[in-house]
């Protein structure tokens, strides 16, 4: 909705506006909320300048704010009796009030999407029988379904807009209904289309490089793929030439076969980004292309998107790059933990179909690393807590593990961050991943809250990088690296999607972008295709591109908060199950949030648990030990009563810190 209602405020031809959207536009029109114009590509659709559009954020006062979508300038304040039904959250459109001076004031006429589209519901035993609640906050729900029929713990997924029920998930007690509940949130699909199955099936298995002549050929490189173990879709394939410090980093070619919108084009970008489950993944593109035609598996001539860059090995620098199509043919498919036992063992026993692939990545992981160590001179370097869950056939946990960088993920990385800051340079407006430093006031509070805990350093407050390089050296030497890096982390802006460039702050680039994961990024193809556009001189493919890449950045950003938030979900669903079922068990953690109801995170198994705490005086950086007490299976919470505690600074070091 936010990428509709931006189009509107800044003007849209009318033939871009994405279908689902054109009956509330109608209905705008109708309104006279927006005006239509003509010129020689066709009509035009804008709000009146006397309306806003935006979210709003209620005050528990009941006095709101609209925070405007494509205006500068203050919020508009609005009134409670000018909210009419409007709550927290919600996309409106507000009429400006014009009085006297001070604020800018309005009222809402019309809430185009509420904050949440889909609720979900279950059937709970009450005394007066059973009645649906909502899944998140327990309160009773109204609805227009009638639920008389439903059995206790029935789960459904709710339309907000109609109150009507939309489809029944499960039941709460059945583990495998997880998956329902976090996709239903957002209304997520696994399921594709039949038509955008189609289209997939029809390009087949393999590839006849006949069919392209116009492409490179590169299938003599030992170009290979390094991916995690349980990996389907390979984005990625390398090749470092060392007599001419070349790199090569080849993308499956995903444009080749999603042109804009097709049946997969309009499924992807609805999508987004692929969702990734400890059991599975739902991904952007039907399984056809991102597992098959498309992935570059190990034997098989596949097409790319090939970014080939000249190292100049002195200054570590791109001497010379350039980007185009090719055919690849990958000699091997490599795990992660495969180059790493080679990394350090050595490739002396290794297969002699491996040697030549393993020849050039010794001289390139020499390269990647004093390429991140120059990088780490302006950007940052964290600790990972993302945790890995592994569950049975039930769905239910069995074990957790904390992600750990290894050499072969900073080997990848660096390559990836390269044609990344490569893609970047040919254009000023497009798609730009940006992260913006963090605010003064931010800053200050990380500062603050350190030192009342005994973090304390001398850097200057102005000079973040240096300060967080202080901060962890403190850290590192009192043990508690790992939580002072993720409180540093939650300091720092959200990386995000723009079509203007303000640079990534916590990569220390000045202009940076996503082209390496096509098949899981919508962001990526995207650029796939401007890059084609602009280095072909087809100016109006480009142009076609550039008038709807705002609304698509703003999109895109809003999709992969959802991406992120569904896997977070499904998390805290399966860490609340074993709560449920091991309840006798002590837990291990770390005070991570002294706020009135403490949070802690698990840092033994079931590791990166959150727990909500009994006891209001912890501290930060508490160790305790609890016991489960409360847990809410709906909600996803866990509820604990703490038996010990003690700080982790009070000897001087952190015992048990990961």
């Amino acid at each position: 909705m936010r990428s509709f209602l931006l189009r509107i405020t800044k003007g849209a031809y009318k033939s871009d506006i994405e279908k689902e959207h054109l009956p509330l536009l109608d209905t705008l029109i109708k309104e006279r909320i927006v005006k239509e114009s003509e010129d020689e590509k066709g009509t035009i659709v804008r709000l009146d300048a006397k309306y806003r559009a935006g979210t709003l954020d209620v005050l528990p006062s009941g006095t709101a704010f609209l925070e405007m979508i494509g205006v500068k300038g203050k919020d508009i304040l609005i009134a409670p009796e000018h909210l009419h039904g409007a709550k927290n959250g919600d996309y409106v459109i507000a009429r400006r009030l014009f009085g006297k001076g001070g604020r800018p004031s309005g009222k809402v006429v019309m809430v185009v999407q509420p904050a949440f589209v889909y609720g979900i519901g279950y059937i709970k035993l009450t005394e007066s029988g059973p009645k649906p609640f909502h899944i998140k906050t327990d309160l009773p729900m109204e609805l227009e379904t009638p639920t008389i029929d439903l059995e206790e713990n029935t789960l459904f997924q709710v339309d907000n807009r109609t109150s009507r029920i939309t489809q029944i998930l499960g039941n709460l007690k059945d583990p495998a209904v997880d998956e329902k509940i976090s996709l239903a949130i957002f209304n997520k699909q696994e399921a594709f289309s039949e038509a955008a199955e189609r289209e997939a099936a029809a390009w087949g298995d393999r590839v006849d490089a006949g069919l392209y002549p116009d492409r490179t050929d590169l299938r003599d490189l030992p170009f290979c793929t390094i991916d995690p173990v349980d990996a389907k879709d390979f984005d990625d394939a390398i090749f470092w030439d060392q007599k001419s410090s070349t790199l090569y980093v080849a993308i499956a070619d995903v444009s080749a076969y999603v042109t804009e919108d097709c049946e997969i084009d309009k499924e992807a970008r609805r999508r987004g980004f692929s969702i990734y489950l400890p059991h599975k993944s739902i991904p952007m593109l039907p399984r056809t292309l991102s597992e098959n035609i498309c992935s570059l598996k190990p034997d098989t001539d596949r097409l790319t998107y090939v970014c080939a860059m000249q190292i100049d090995l002195e200054r570590l620098e791109i001497k010379s790059h350039r980007f185009f199509e090719a055919i690849i043919h990958s000699k091997r498919r490599y795990t992660y933990e495969e180059i790493d036992t080679y990394l350090e063992n050595g490739f002396t026993d290794a297969p002699p179909v491996d040697k030549e692939t393993l020849a050039f990545i010794f001289p390139l992981k020499r390269v990647a690393d004093r390429l991140r160590e120059k990088r780490l001179k302006r950007g940052y370097d964290f600790r990972s807590t993302e945790v890995r869950m592994e569950l049975d056939e039930n769905q239910n946990l069995v074990s957790t593990r904390i992600e750990e960088a290894t050499p072969s993920h900073a080997l990848i990385e660096e390559c990836m961050l390269l044609a990344n800051k490569a893609a970047a340079e040919h254009y000023d407006y497009g798609i730009f991943r940006i992260h913006e430093p963090p605010t003064p006031e931010r800053i200050e509070k990380l500062v603050d809250e350190l030192g009342k805990i005994g973090i304390y350093v001398e850097e200057d407050e102005n000079d973040f990088h240096s300060l967080v390089l202080a901060l962890q050296k403190e850290a590192r030497a009192k043990g508690v690296e790992p939580y002072v890096d993720q409180l540093i982390i939650q300091t720092q802006k959200q990386a995000t999607y723009s079509a203007e460039n303000v640079g990534h702050f916590g990569l220390g680039f000045e202009r940076y972008t996503h082209f390496t994961s096509p098949i899981r990024r919508y962001s990526d193809l995207t650029l796939h295709r401007l890059l084609k556009a602009i280095l072909g001189h087809n100016e109006k493919r480009r142009e076609y591109i550039l008038r709807n890449i705002e609304p698509l950045c703003v999109k895109i950003s809003e999709l992969e908060r959802e991406a992120t938030r569904v896997e977070w979900d499904f998390m805290a669903r399966k860490y609340a199950r074993w709560a449920e079922a091991n309840r006798e068990e002590i837990l291990h953690g770390v005070v991570v949030e002294a706020a009135q109801i403490p949070a802690a995170t698990t840092d033994s198994f079931p590791v990166g648990m959150r727990i909500f705490c009994d006891k209001s005086d912890l501290l930060l950086f508490d160790r305790i030990e609890a016991r489960v007490n409360i847990v809410h299976l709906a909600q996803a919470k866990i509820f604990v009563l703490v038996e010990s505690a003690r700080h982790l600074l009070e000897d001087g070091e952190a015992e048990g810190a990961p």
